[in-house]
């Protein structure tokens, strides 16, 4: 039976995207300039992948899910468990946490019985799985990630006169008290504290004087990208109140439920449980929820732990997580090298460099794929990657620990 395919993947035109770094890689024509935000790769039933020659990823592994799957992964998830996305961030997203695998359930659930429509602008759940992450960066990239440790956080809170007056609330309620003040404080409230430090950054950012590392450079340039007439985009606390961090191209950092993070700036691979549950809590024309987000944020300090690859034996370097749903490694070959591998369960590849050759040792014919090409391979599928240039390949896959 057939068990490799090529793969087209669906683009996200979300209006963070970038223009030309996505249309790029998929060589694809971009003459009206749309953003180009993700490329799911995946079978999410909001945007599944395309089988070539075999239809739509979700209805095709629906169709026998123990042979395509394998009997572990049918039997503990019941559908593909994870989401291999690419990503260019050009306008940071909004500030977002994910629910645990039982929230997810229980709320998935309440907004049906409620009667929400699935598409509905103001529906918090899409489907009823959790949603921990790993991104990958693939240039300088820039994010927020947790809760600054007390100490510094406490020390930002002096250091910026406008936002002194939170700093017994921080000392006397801990993280929970200092996040329900900012982000129930009426409207007004949020105008009347940050105004004063917006006039005061504005100008220097203009100017070009603050830097990237600096927490006032990405409130300043939230406020030009999101704030309304009369309205400050209350999400301007968090870029002080979390970790900023700048990750370089190769390193990652995996983001559990609950953790309180936004991707800033830069383009990388990311890989996550197969969801699109987000609630988000500002820095977003979308919808804001942000009561249901202080139900699922977890508020404790955050250590930023970043990960690099997990050499092993052969041409494959792991990134591990804990996370049972999936699993990122990167493949490098030089020109002329071959790896032979055998499926457990599905894999799902995509060329970020060079131009490789699929030998399926039975089954399907070898063809080539090129930088921004994709191809899948289902349980106990064995092929050979075969190098035509120096290549660099992801790979997502479930854990083998797991298996």
């Amino acid at each position: 039976m057939k068990k490799v395919f090529q793969l087209q993947g669906k683009v996200q035109h979300y209006a963070w995207g970038g223009t030309s770094f996505l249309p790029r890689l998929l060589s694809m024509d971009n003459p009206g300039n749309k953003p180009f935000a993700e490329y799911w790769m995946g079978a999410h039933v909001n945007a599944p992948a395309l089988l070539v020659d075999g239809g739509p990823l979700d209805k095709y592994i629906q169709e026998s899910p123990e042979d395509r799957l394998g009997s572990y992964t049918s039997g503990k998830f019941g559908r593909l468990p994870y989401l291999l996305k690419i990503l260019d961030v050009k306008d940071m997203l909004s500030i977002q946490v994910h629910p645990t695998k039982k929230n997810a359930e229980l709320e998935f659930a309440a907004e049906n019985k409620k009667g929400v429509a699935l598409d509905a602008p103001n529906r918090n759940y899409k489907d009823d799985n959790h949603k921990p992450e790993l991104m990958l960066a693939l240039s300088e990239f820039y994010l927020l990630h947790g809760f600054k440790p007390a100490e510094d956080l406490e020390a930002v809170l002096l250091a910026v006169p406008e936002l002194a007056f939170l700093v017994p609330v921080f000392q006397k309620q801990g993280y929970q008290g200092l996040y329900k003040t900012a982000m129930e404080m009426p409207q007004q409230e949020v105008n009347a504290v940050l105004q004063p430090l917006l006039d005061r950054i504005l100008p220097l950012y203009k100017e070009q004087r603050l830097s990237k590392s600096e927490e006032h450079f990405w409130a300043a340039r939230a406020a030009l990208t999101y704030d309304e007439p009369g309205k400050i985009d209350r999400g301007i606390f968090s870029i002080y109140f979390f970790n900023l961090l700048n990750m370089h191209p190769g390193e990652a950092i995996f983001q559990d439920a609950g953790l309180p993070h936004a991707y800033l700036e830069g383009q990388n691979v990311e890989i996550m449980a197969n969801s699109d549950n987000v609630l988000r809590g500002g820095l977003t024309p979308k919808h804001v929820d942000v009561p249901e987000l202080l139900k699922h944020v977890k508020f404790e300090a955050t250590h930023p732990r970043v990960i690099m690859e997990d050499s092993t034996p052969g041409h494959i370097a792991v990134y591990r997580t804990p996370a049972p749903d999936f699993e990122l490694s990167k493949v490098s070959l030089l020109k002329g090298e071959t790896v032979t591998v055998r499926a457990h369960s599905v894999e799902i590849y995509i060329v970020l460099e060079g131009k490789i050759g699929v030998v399926e040792h039975e089954g399907t014919p070898p063809f080539s794929r090129k930088t921004g090409d994709a191809f899948l391979a289902f349980h106990q599928a064995r092929f050979d990657l075969v190098a035509q240039d120096d290549s660099v390949l992801y790979r997502a896959s479930v854990p083998p620990g797991a298996l």
